[in-house]
């Protein structure tokens, strides 16, 4: 079954009304404010909407990962044309440079310095010195210009080394990827058929997409834009902030309670007036409700110093609407928004060591980076 099959736009309570009006055996019954099964068998309902909703964003993340292949095999291509046209170049700078170096190991060029002694007269000496100087240089350019065009060809070759590695990365995320939706696809298919009415499911899977892919993304993304955005900011929130940065002389400590963090972040956006930050257990949790949707992100925060030392954040759990959404979602989602925290930005001498989030207080240990 195709989950993506496009129909008018609908609100989200046509939906709802749709599940009401078809699903006449008990099955699962959904609210438009709450997700949550009210029949006994609407766990399954809730697994099967995920599973619908997966399909759709893996079938993205295919296409993104088809695209990226594309692009990398032009690269490719063209890398390998660079390096045919290299080749060919270098040729005539290799003859020049050898014949250069064979010059000196003969000793031929040691033969302009004897004429130099053999000069009859000052003028007669300078004439030989300035034609000296320019073979000299000559040979200085050869030898450089063929050693410019060497490293040119050598880095082009690990660029197309290290391209042809990533193109067979990708071909095997896309191999994988395809199983993945093939199986998920099956798995739908199944519980469909399981299902007590298995148009009701379908319609109601169907019109959830839409509401997913014209609501849902776009409010998801919304929230992960506001969270990048603020935390370009919190280096000089925690600057002029009392008692949340503090020494003594060789360790800084950034420690900030989640009451001062979601203060912080309401001045930021009014989006976070119904978004708070919770941390616990080594948990990050970033939850909260507006009207028909409820989004809720957990991750943790951990040190990271490729390619610069910085908090990332990591997403581990990303639930819209009472459904978890898939791997590929959050990894999409954390390439396009940076929410992390950069040391430098506080303070340019100072790189991250540790970080913890435990007892609603989010702490960050800082070592001067000498």
């Amino acid at each position: 079954m195709n989950v993506r099959v496009k129909y008018p736009i609908l609100p989200f309570l046509l939906c709802m009304v749709l599940l009401f009006s078809f699903m006449t055996a008990p099955t699962a019954v959904y609210s438009q404010q709450d997700l949550s099964p009210m029949a006994p068998d609407s766990e399954e309902a809730r697994k099967l909407l995920e599973d619908s909703l997966s399909i759709v964003e893996i079938d993205y993340e295919i296409e993104r990962i088809t695209k990226r292949m594309k692009e990398l095999e032009l690269l490719q291509s063209e890398l390998q044309v660079r390096i045919q046209e290299m080749g060919l170049r270098i040729e005539d700078r290799r003859n020049r440079a050898g014949a250069v170096l064979r010059s000196y190991y003969m000793g031929e060029r040691s033969q302009l310095f004897y004429m130099l002694l053999s000069a009859k007269n000052l003028a007669g000496f300078f004439r030989i010195m300035d034609f000296y100087d320019i073979i000299i240089q000559n040979d200085r350019d050869t030898l450089k210009a063929y050693n410019n065009q060497y490293r040119s060809l050598a880095s082009a070759k690990a660029e197309a080394a290290r391209n042809a590695d990533q193109l067979i990365d990708v071909k095997d995320r896309l191999v994988k990827q395809r199983e993945r939706v093939l199986a998920l696809e099956q798995q739908v298919d199944g519980a469909l058929s399981a299902s007590s009415n298995p148009e009701a499911m379908k319609k109601l899977i169907e019109e959830f997409t839409l509401y997913w892919e014209n609501v849902g993304l776009y409010e998801v993304k919304r929230h992960f834009q506001a969270l990048a955005n603020a935390m370009e900011n919190l280096p000089q929130f925690v600057q002029g902030s009392k008692n949340i940065l503090k020494t003594n002389g060789k360790v800084y400590t950034i420690d900030i309670h989640e009451d001062e963090l979601n203060t912080f972040l309401r001045k930021e956006n009014e989006i976070f007036n119904s978004f708070a930050f919770h941390f616990e257990n080594g948990k990050v949790i970033a939850s909260g409700e507006s009207g028909n949707l409820s989004l809720l992100i957990e991750g943790k925060y951990t040190v990271i110093n490729d390619p610069e030392n910085a908090i990332m954040f990591q997403v581990d759990k990303l639930v819209f609407n009472r459904l978890e959404l898939p791997d590929t979602t959050r990894t999409a989602l954390q390439e396009e928004f940076d929410m992390s925290f950069y040391p430098k930005q506080l303070v340019s001498f100072l790189k991250a060591t540790e970080v913890s989030s435990e007892n609603q207080r989010l702490v960050v240990q800082m070592e001067l980076d000498l």
